[in-house]
């Protein structure tokens, strides 16, 4: 993955509040893009969008059916994108949210794109629409993790906003919703297509199973929490220099901070909580307006390619 890494650590080595109890189990990631001729990096970011949008739009079957015709395979992505047009910031650019995670899930963390969310969405199936993204992580030691995503795009991460995405994590935490999320992934054919070890494949479906206690699957999950959002840090900024680096260092830390005080407060209730494992990915933007409108153009122009054919 071609952004700089500026955090990844545990919240436990990044925070000073000896009050906040349990924070093992808690990373923190932060990304960054850079700058070039004193701007932003637009359009490495939306490559990076694109170069990773087939995963999440397109079932594995289409993508093996489209390999070696990249433009083919971004016309048919773009024909499962919503383009949302609501005007409120959790709505506007949802999808976006969920493609850049997707990207990181597979380029940082290495995870197979088990059930691709939006392809699913698109087709009508109210079962899928649970998690921002749903990803297995296979070790080194041929076991497995269960990564269940959230996403959002907002227009600064200030303790109003944090809340949301707490009450979202929580959400998707229910057992009736984990349940239904397992089912998802054993009844689909992408697991048994991206996993080439069978015997894996069956230990998974058992552990997925609906029959089995959801209790006993708590320390596998992960829940990566990707904030992309508008930065006045970095929107007022023209350089890639180290005292750029360490102001979005220091409001990271500090946003760290302020979500898990919300999170740990708000869910650490739930059953089993200390067993499950929470990413917080913070990624800074200039602008998201700019950002939606030129995705927004970029879909609009591959959609149109298709009905030109």
């Amino acid at each position: 993955m071609d952004f700089e890494i500026l955090i990844e650590d545990q919240f436990l080595n990044l925070t000073t509040d000896s009050t906040l109890q349990p924070i093992d189990r808690k990373h923190v990631l932060s990304l960054l893009n850079d700058f070039q001729d004193g701007k932003w990096r637009h359009s490495k970011f939306h490559n990076f969008i694109w170069d990773n949008i087939a995963e999440t739009s397109l079932s594995f079957s289409e993508r093996e059916s489209l390999v070696d015709q990249s433009r083919t395979k971004l016309v048919a992505a773009a024909q499962s994108l919503r383009l949302t047009d609501s005007s409120d910031d959790v709505g506007k650019g949802s999808e976006l949210a969920e493609i850049v995670l997707y990207g990181i899930m597979k380029n940082h963390f290495g995870a197979l794109p088990v059930v691709p969310k939006i392809f699913y969405k698109q087709n009508a199936q109210d079962n899928a629409k649970g998690a921002d993204s749903v990803h297995i992580v296979i070790d080194s030691n041929n076991d497995f993790t269960l990564w269940f995503g959230e996403a959002k795009f907002f227009n600064s991460i200030e303790d109003s906003r944090l809340g949301e995405i707490v009450e979202s994590v929580s959400n998707s935490l229910d057992t009736a919703k984990l349940k239904r999320e397992n089912s998802i992934i054993v009844n689909l054919s992408e697991i048994d297509q991206l996993l080439p070890d069978k015997n894996l494949c069956i230990e998974i479906k058992k552990s997925l199973n609906s029959r089995e206690s959801i209790d006993n699957i708590k320390p596998k999950i992960h829940i990566p929490i990707l904030l992309l959002h508008e930065c006045s840090i970095t929107s007022n900024n023209k350089n890639f220099t180290d005292e750029y680096k360490q102001s979005i260092f220091t409001f990271h830390k500090n946003r760290a901070t302020a979500y898990f005080k919300k999170h740990i407060k708000a869910i650490k209730s739930i059953h089993l909580y200390e067993s499950i494992t929470f990413h917080l990915i913070l990624f800074p933007v200039p602008e998201k307006k700019m950002i939606i409108d030129r995705f927004v153009a970029d879909v609009k122009h591959y959609k149109g390619a298709a009905s030109d054919e």
